[in-house]
């Protein structure tokens, strides 16, 4: 083993702290405040201190729930880390989109960008719904099936199938459409 100043000591056996209530309760002594003062500090106008106080319970919370991920000696980062996504996502819940375009789906696929050069494959995809276009590129791009389609999905391996399934004859009756459109 090299005992040279600044060596790895990667063989020696590594104790880790309890993450237990106590170690809680210091690290929400310790850090709390940092975390009102991250979130004041990139609130629009300084924000509402009761803003800045949700948004770094949230963060508190969120180490509790997962406290053995969060390592040893570099909590504060790692707090930091996920308060950026917390703030990211209190930023999206914060813009305004009126109630009739907020989706029932996500839609991570826009016809109109997606890498897909031929232009009748966009036009049919944009005539499906978001969850038909989301189903049938995970099939067909990601290669998703089965168990994984219904896990990202967050329905059974029946739901999954009938769902493909469904998919598929949309685009079909969507394609028969677009070809009929064509010829006239």
């Amino acid at each position: 083993m090299d005992d040279s100043p600044g060596a790895l000591q990667d063989d020696l056996p590594h104790e880790r702290l309890p993450h237990d209530e106590p170690w809680f309760s210091a690290l929400f002594d310790a850090h709390s405040r940092a975390l009102y003062s991250y979130f004041v500090r990139r609130l629009p106008d300084g924000g509402r201190a009761s803003d800045a106080e949700d948004l770094a319970a949230e963060v508190l919370a969120t180490a509790w729930r997962r406290r053995d991920d969060v390592p040893d000696g570099a909590e504060l980062p790692w707090m930091y880390r996920t308060a950026g996504y917390v703030l990211a996502n209190h930023r999206r819940k914060m813009r305004a989109l009126p109630v009739a375009i907020v989706p029932d789906e996500p839609d991570d696929v826009d016809p109109a960008t997606f890498a897909a050069t031929d232009d009748a494959v966009r036009q049919v995809l944009s005539r499906l719904s978001p969850r038909d276009r989301r189903i049938l590129l995970l099939v067909a791009w990601d290669g998703l099936s089965g168990d994984d389609l219904a896990q990202v999905l967050g329905v059974s391996r029946g739901g999954a199938d009938a769902a493909l399934s469904r998919a598929r004859a949309r685009l079909r009756d969507a394609w028969d459409a677009h070809e009929q459109a064509v010829d006239a």
